[in-house]
């Protein structure tokens, strides 16, 4: 299974998924992360030390895309139905860093981006994990040249592996075996015949909107997928082959070769997903999958995709409102109005 977070690129070439790159020298060493039930009451200084940290090691090690994936596969297990006590309904806890639920299918690869932020965790263990994970998506996203998001922080974190979401509650790209995509596990049943389905299945059980949907579908615009971790994707194609890639800051990034990318130019966050995915003529090493064909199909989706099409402006306005909610699914902020950097 995939979050729309496909928009992955595991740089790693360790056993992982939105994947990115690293250079040959980079060596991760596995790192148990502590439990931890409470914020601690961070300061804003200790986030911005956070968010340096952060930002240091995506302009390291490409990291970006699969920073993107874990916090959604974290905040993307929501369930606004479920009313028990938190973190019951699942969200943006960072209980995707224990098992099992950091080895659930949907997860595969992401146990390296958990142990690529836990030096920021050991530096800063005031802030929670769960902003960490929610930080460091939302850095991937504006260093990649989109939009600035309206955060806040002072997330708490879950406290143990029984805090963990059950498996099935995130996104398939593509059906399975039955024809189906989703299924009856998680907390309620996403199983759909058709993609468009399937995405609201999934995202209205988040308190998600069409307009949310078309937009963080867009996220695909940024990372590769893999065939060995989501189940979509070639080995590699002539974008992702180890030839040249740059950044949004015009320098050359070094990346491990292997995947499929959505857009050309796979490490720059715009709006060129929204051109590729209805181009008949786009190249056909590009990923298309049917969630996002779908986008361009159904009559409810369409004009949202279009907008953003058109206008890279409209498409980042809406995106930055939805990463925001998303971001927030589920979480219990200390202080309960949060803190704004």
């Amino acid at each position: 299974m995939i979050f729309l977070a496909l928009v992955v690129a595991a740089t790693l070439s360790v056993s992982v998924a939105f994947a990115p790159i690293r250079p040959a020298s980079l060596r991760i060493v596995a790192t148990a992360p502590s439990s931890s039930t409470t914020s601690l009451h961070v300061t804003k200084e200790e986030l911005l030390e956070a968010r340096e940290k952060i930002d240091g090691i995506i302009n390291n090690v490409n990291a970006g895309p699969i920073f993107v994936r874990l916090a959604w596969h974290d905040s993307g297990t929501f369930d606004v139905n479920v009313k028990e006590d938190w973190p019951a309904a699942g969200g943006a806890t960072a209980s995707i860093r224990f098992a099992p639920e950091i080895q659930h299918g949907a997860n595969k690869g992401l146990s390296n981006a958990v142990k690529l932020l836990e030096p920021v965790k050991k530096a800063c263990p005031n802030v929670s994990y769960t902003d960490i994970y929610q930080m460091a998506s939302t850095r991937a996203v504006t260093l990649a040249g989109g939009p600035v998001m309206d955060m806040k922080y002072g997330r708490v974190d879950a406290a143990d592996p029984a805090d963990c979401s059950p498996e099935g509650n995130l996104p398939d790209g593509s059906p399975g075996p039955n024809g189906k995509y989703g299924g009856a596990g998680g907390t309620a049943s996403t199983e759909a015949s058709t993609p468009n389905e399937h995405l609201r299945k999934v995202f209205y059980r988040m308190g998600l909107n069409d307009e949310q949907i078309v937009a963080l579908s867009g996220a695909h615009t940024f990372g590769r997928a893999y065939k060995d971790r989501s189940g979509a994707g070639a080995e590699k194609t002539k974008y992702t082959d180890g030839s040249k890639q740059m950044r949004v800051d015009g320098t050359e990034a070094k990346y491990t070769p292997g995947g499929s990318s959505w857009t050309e130019q796979w490490l720059i966050f715009d709006n060129s997903y929204y051109q590729t995915m209805p181009d008949p003529n786009a190249d056909p090493e590009l990923l298309k999958l049917s969630t996002d064909c779908t986008l361009f199909e159904d009559e409810g989706f369409r004009p949202f995709a279009e907008k953003f099409r058109d206008s890279q402006d409209a498409f980042f306005e809406s995106y930055a409102k939805a990463h925001k909610v998303l971001s927030e699914q589920g979480s219990k902020f200390d202080p309960a109005e949060g803190i704004m950097l």
